[in-house]
């Protein structure tokens, strides 16, 4: 039960408060500090305090306010990495707002669903979406753009839409709407097992939470700098990174994306002594000298430990966690040592089940359904926007969410990644649930069936694959389908979940009630 709608007297660790509560207080108690550091692939960094980017973010909100959005409407926020993109969160935030954050490798048809699907009344977006957004968003009332294609200098000529710049205006007209940690802050789409991304739809108590229990589990400290790469529409990197940089009143530097050739630069200008990272940029970073006299202190990603990365001498801690779990229900120990290639240990803010699928107790070495259990709106996500069914679907009878992924338990409380529900894959750090390409192959004609399953990958960790039974059996395909297949994929999914191999077969291999053996068809792939 959410804390909003407990007994009385029950006061949240978050009661009074909320973002912009977090933003103005450090805007007070760390004026002078960098809070935020743009660091473009072209021209200098440029370093926001912290007092100035609430300023910053108040003629925002002012401005957002005069453009007609209301408290309670959402605004699509439809960015690469950049100032543009944290300014925007935060005014739409202050303003009552809620920040809709959605993949900027979307396909046409996933911003035509998530725009129209969470009813957004504007968009605030970059030169290279511009057209993408205005065709596909009908229901906008208006479209803002920012001068620059994340990283790059500022474009030439004119975008659809208007110019971002002229949203700002006096701060002073900043909104002051009552504070209410369980009112909606933001919304992120993610895969799920389903063929349609779920709204992840946060309080600002999750927000706060997300902020708190992140820095407390990262060992985060006033005097650090965060190295922030991956992107900000996403948990790990609004969560993980920005929020709790903010809690503690540290510096994060952000990047338009993760460069193997310019990483360890940046690191070196700015004395980052964090960073959140996953074993694709980790690979990446092998390939490149490790400089002598970095400052990192701890590196965070999805194993503690892991030998093949001893070589850059830092600590590095596991964690599992999910945008709907806000931060790390499994994570690594700071001051102790780790069992290598293991997520850590259950995080003490929350309850950890793993358990066969019978609902009894896994024991130690076996492998089982992860569940966690947390407060709704709080330590866990308030709802599945528009859908009370998903929602109320993916907890159990206990009240444990059910994730919809297995891990090992291993001596000591530790705990070990086992392996995803059948139907989802993880692509270069990207959830992508087989259904959705599964559904986008069967309408394309001359495909009577298709089964999408994860081939292993040596930078991206996995890749999708289809097996395809066509409507008159491989012999009498038609000579195009591969192509006609290929070209339905590129226009109605983002690229990273476009197949990377497609295999005719006439048949495939069965389980109980005919459905697709999928286990069977990995191994076909050796």
């Amino acid at each position: 039960m959410p804390l909003s709608q407990a007994a009385p007297g029950i006061v949240g660790p978050f009661a009074g408060l909320d973002v912009p509560w977090l933003l103005r207080m450090r805007a007070e108690s760390r004026r002078s500090h960098p809070f935020l550091i743009w660091a473009p692939f072209e021209g200098p960094a440029r370093s926001w305090s912290y007092g100035e980017f609430h300023e910053r973010v108040g003629q925002l909100s002012a401005g957002l306010a005069k453009r007609g959005v209301k408290p309670g409407e959402y605004v699509l926020i439809h960015l690469d990495n950049c100032i543009e993109a944290m300014l925007t969160w935060f005014a739409c935030v202050e303003l009552g707002a809620i920040a809709v954050t959605t993949n900027t490798r979307s396909a046409a048809a996933e911003m035509e669903y998530f725009a129209g699907h969470c009813g957004a009344v504007a968009a605030i977006t970059q030169p290279a979406y511009a057209e993408l957004i205005s065709a596909n968003c009908r229901g906008l009332r208006w479209i803002a753009v920012i001068s620059h294609d994340a990283g790059s200098t500022p474009a030439r000529g004119t975008s659809r839409g208007d110019s971002f710049e002229q949203l700002f205006t006096d701060s002073a007209d900043r909104s002051r709407r009552l504070t209410d940690p369980f009112a909606p802050c933001s919304v992120q789409y993610t895969s799920g097992t389903t063929s349609r991304p779920k709204a992840v739809l946060w309080t600002h108590a999750n927000a706060l939470w997300g902020a708190k229990i992140n820095a407390a589990h990262e060992d985060l400290h006033a005097g650090d700098v965060h190295q922030t790469y991956l992107p900000l529409f996403h948990t790990n990197a609004l969560a993980y990174s920005m929020l709790a940089s903010l809690w503690v009143g540290a510096t994060c530097v952000i990047q338009p994306r993760f460069s193997a050739s310019r990483f360890w630069g940046v690191a070196l200008k700015h004395n980052c002594t964090w960073t959140s990272t996953i074993p694709f940029c980790m690979k990446a970073l092998l390939e490149h000298e490790v400089p002598k006299n970095h400052k990192f202190r701890l590196w965070g990603t999805a194993v503690s430990e892991p030998p093949p990365f001893a070589a850059f001498g830092v600590k590095t801690i596991g964690w599992w966690g999910m945008t709907e779990t806000i931060t790390h229900g499994i994570v690594g120990e700071v001051d102790q040592p780790n069992t290598p290639m293991s997520i850590g240990r259950a995080a003490p803010e929350y309850q950890i089940r793993i358990v066969e699928d019978d609902g009894t107790p896994t024991q130690v070495g076996g492998t089982g359904n992860l569940l966690i259990r947390g407060i709704p709106g709080l330590s866990l996500f308030s709802e599945y926007l528009h859908n009370e069914q998903a929602t109320r679907e993916s907890f159990d009878e206990h009240g444990y969410f059910i994730t919809g992924d297995r891990v090992t338990l291993l001596d000591n409380g530790f705990i070990k990644f086992g392996d995803r529900t059948k139907d989802m894959l993880k692509v270069g750090g990207e959830n992508v649930a087989a259904s959705e390409i599964e559904q986008v192959i069967a309408v394309v004609p001359g495909v009577r069936e298709a089964a999408v399953v994860a081939k292993k990958h040596p930078m991206l960790d996995e890749v999708p694959v289809v097996f395809i039974i066509p409507q008159a059996g491989v012999a009498g395909a038609p000579p195009d389908l591969h192509d006609t297949v290929m070209a339905a994929c590129r226009s109605g999914l983002a690229d990273f979940k476009v197949p990377r191999e497609i295999h005719f077969v006439d048949d495939m291999p069965r389980s109980t009630l005919e459905k697709v053996a999928k286990a069977e068809l990995r191994k076909m792939l050796g």
